[in-house]
């Protein structure tokens, strides 16, 4: 009888199955053949969650004829289509460099880029036209799409929010008609916000094809390695130019501030991106742990307004949100509707270390920046942890994650040119590979935008790296002697100068730059030395020809000497001792300091002997040979012609150029108070040295470069190098630069 039973219910079990199966309640599905799993992973940002979505639809024990129609169809389109239909992003989901680039349109020119002229009648935000004049003002930018290789389009694609006013409409069609477009390849579009209320997708309203996405909040679902660039959230009153230091000054030890963890945002009520915010107060404690949230936002926020939110609107009111900023050492960045957050960008310059909690947000410019070393990633799924997470980190790593917040805001985020450039650089390493820079160069001072890896992948090759890698600099100098006069005289003060640099231990050799409109003299008027002298026209005799990155430098250091200088071998040598110890910066003698005038609102230049200086002028100064060649490829052409037409400023371009790099001031050796302003009745520039206009120049030469950078560079310092036992009451024979005494 027992078996009986237990027969005749497996054969009810086994009746039910069919019925099911045949009537489509039960859905077997079958294996597919396609890219493995480790394919996937690689291609559409493979996370352990994602498998879960596809077990979901067989839970559905019904569904609509339609739906079943739409599975089916489905089941016969390949898994590709099936990704796009559903994503409903874009088509180009599985571009790579390699299959949605054409290299070739790089190889002729290099890596240039075009932008579209700007269309009458159409509207452009102010964000958008600082990315246009960035890539406009960039090394990169060429007028002729003949010669680009990458191309940006001048409408406005950075709001596509439709209820946003920015919103720029029948945009599908008005790329679609550009003559260059060919289907998005070798094109980037620029993208701030996506969808709309209330899901706020990543759908831009139009199709991409194979063009590059450079997006703030992009998922890792939809983000392309490799392809995309993924950008930071910033605002519209974020600079376009220089932008401002980070907000830290000095290292405070121990590195704790009034504040652990302090946020004060929106709280949404309902919908996407509430979750978070909403549980923020379980954390809070008023005290250490400041996590303010306001409902007051939006037209009709009383109607949808909870029980907690008088509570907490009184709450946010009580604090001000710099002062917090400034005074915490983490801040939390939760996603906001969409997965990034302006509280992202506030953090770093604050130097209060950004906690993440998006989960799935391809944090900006990953592909390049180890954000492990600046940032503490969170989990939203584990809000509650996260004081305790943030107690248990030791203070030696709290102050390296504070210095490279630092170090990341003012190298690639600080002003729109540098999120834009940054943008520009790693595509270019992407197209040449051979010459792209390490995660290293990235990662350290003074950065990926100041390093030029077609002038070398060899971090020994830069002056930054040398402590890094245990290295020294090559132990010679090459003396570049810019002369502007004829040689009439063997007592002229630039015979005297080359032979005194030549008998330098440490000369390697000495390059004549012949700048002079008369003919070359004869190599037998030139003295007899222990060292090679090689004696060239300088390219098209300007004055900028004395900084190109010249192939007859062999050695590290380069001594730059106007030709009217007066130096001993003593001082020659003192002054390459200093550099070697120095080698990212200006060492030498003649020092110039800079001012802001108030009362005219400008920048102010002085020669005034004051207590303090912010440039070492370039005619008795040893440097980097580095910055020959960044001082050719990284200005613009507009400042270096500038120069040239004068004949004058090319010293302090230098010296705003490697301020700029090193974010430190030049070194100035020895008190010799005689340079060549007074010495100079035997040169024919005498003149144009007491000329008042050359001295107003210099002024204006301030300002202009001060505009290009966006900022001042220039660090004032109040040290000078001297030797040991300078001037002590010892033995001249004791010291071992006595000759510098006797100057």
């Amino acid at each position: 009888m027992q078996a009986k039973k237990r027969y005749l219910i497996l054969l009810s079990a086994g009746a039910c199955l069919i019925l099911l199966f045949c009537f489509g309640g039960l859905q077997v599905p079958l294996p597919k053949r396609g890219p493995n799993r480790r394919d996937d992973r690689s291609l559409t940002g493979y996370h352990p969650g994602a498998r879960w979505h596809r077990f979901a639809d067989y839970l559905q024990p019904f569904s609509s004829w339609e739906q079943a129609r739409r599975e089916d169809h489905n089941d016969h389109i390949s898994l590709r289509q099936k990704r796009d239909t559903n994503s409903d992003v874009y088509t180009g989901k599985r571009c790579r460099m390699e299959s949605c680039f054409d290299f070739s349109l790089c190889e002729r020119n290099g890596f240039k880029v075009y932008v579209y002229p700007q269309q009458k009648g159409e509207k452009m935000s102010e964000s958008y036209q600082n990315i246009l004049t960035s890539i406009e003002g960039s090394r990169f930018y060429t007028p002729d799409p003949r010669q680009a290789c990458l191309f940006v389009l001048s409408l406005d694609t950075l709001d596509r929010d439709q209820l946003s006013p920015q919103y720029v409409h029948n945009l599908r069609a008005k790329i679609q008609s550009l003559p260059l477009w060919n289907g998005g390849k070798n094109h980037i579009i620029f993208n701030l916000y996506s969808g709309t209320w209330p899901d706020y997708t990543e759908d831009l309203g139009f199709d991409i094809g194979l063009a590059m996405l450079a997006k703030a909040s992009i998922s890792t679902e939809n983000f392309r390695p490799s392809f995309d660039v993924s950008i930071p959230l910033f605002s519209k009153d974020h600079p376009r130019t220089g932008g401002e230091r980070g907000y830290l000054k000095h290292n405070i030890i121990p590195p704790f501030r009034k504040y652990m963890l302090v946020f004060k945002g929106k709280r949404y009520l309902t919908g996407i991106g509430s979750d978070t915010r909403n549980a923020l107060y379980h954390v809070h404690n008023s005290e250490d742990v400041v996590l303010l949230t306001t409902c007051k936002h939006g037209k009709d926020w009383q109607k949808h307004k909870d029980a907690r939110c008088d509570k907490d609107n009184a709450e946010y009111d009580k604090y001000d949100y710099r002062e917090m900023l400034y005074n915490s050492t983490f801040c939390l960045v939760p996603r906001g509707r969409r997965l990034g957050s302006f509280r992202f960008l506030e953090a770093l310059q604050a130097a209060c270390v950004p906690v993440m909690l998006s989960n799935g947000w391809e944090l900006p410019f990953s592909e390049i920046i180890d954000w492990n070393t600046a940032a503490v990633i969170g989990d939203e799924r584990l809000l509650l942890q996260i004081p305790s997470t943030v107690r248990s980190i030791h203070q030696d790593k709290i102050l390296s994650l504070r210095q490279q917040t630092q170090f990341l805001w003012e190298a690639y985020f600080n002003s729109v040119e540098k999120i834009v450039v940054t943008t520009l650089e790693i595509i270019q390493d992407r197209v040449l590979q051979h010459t792209s820079r390490s995660n290293l160069m990235w990662n350290s001072l003074p950065g990926g935008l100041f390093i030029q890896p077609q002038y070398s992948t060899y971090l020994g090759d830069f002056p930054f790296f040398y402590a890094e890698l245990g290295v020294k600099p090559n132990p010679k100098f090459t003396a570049i002697i810019h002369v502007v006069t004829p040689l009439v005289s063997q007592s002229q003060p630039v015979m005297k100068l080359l032979v005194a640099v030549a008998k330098s231990q440490y000369c390697a050799q000495v390059i004549v730059l012949w700048n002079c409109d008369k003919p070359l003299p004869a190599k037998h008027r030139w003295p007899a030395t222990l060292v090679p002298v090689i004696v060239f026209e300088g390219e098209s005799k300007v004055i900028s020809s004395r900084f190109l990155p010249y192939d007859t430098i062999p050695t590290d250091a380069v001594l730059s000497l106007d030709e009217d200088t007066v130096l001993s071998t003593t001082e020659v040598d003192f002054a390459f001792t200093v550099w070697q110890s120095f080698p990212d910066r200006i060492v030498g003698y003649p020092a110039r300091s800079h001012f802001w005038d108030s009362n005219k609102e400008r920048w102010g230049y002085t020669s005034k002997w004051t207590n303090d200086y912010s440039m070492v002028l370039t005619g008795a100064a040893i440097y980097h040979k580095y910055y020959h060649y960044l001082y050719t490829t990284y200005l613009p052409d507009s400042l270096k012609t500038m120069v040239d037409q004068m004949s004058n400023c090319e010293d302090i371009l230098m010296n705003f150029l490697v301020s700029s790099v090193s974010k430190l001031p030049p070194i100035k050796v020895t008190q010799k108070k005689q340079y060549k302003e007074t010495m100079m009745v035997q040169s024919s520039r005498a003149s144009r040295w007491a000329d008042p206009d050359h001295f107003a120049q210099r002024q204006t030469c301030m300002n202009k470069f001060a505009s290009w950078f966006g900022t001042m560079p220039l660090v004032h310092s109040q040290m000078r190098l001297d030797p040991v036992l300078f001037k002590d009451q010892v033995s001249i024979l004791r010291k071992k630069y006595r000759d510098i005494e006797r100057l």
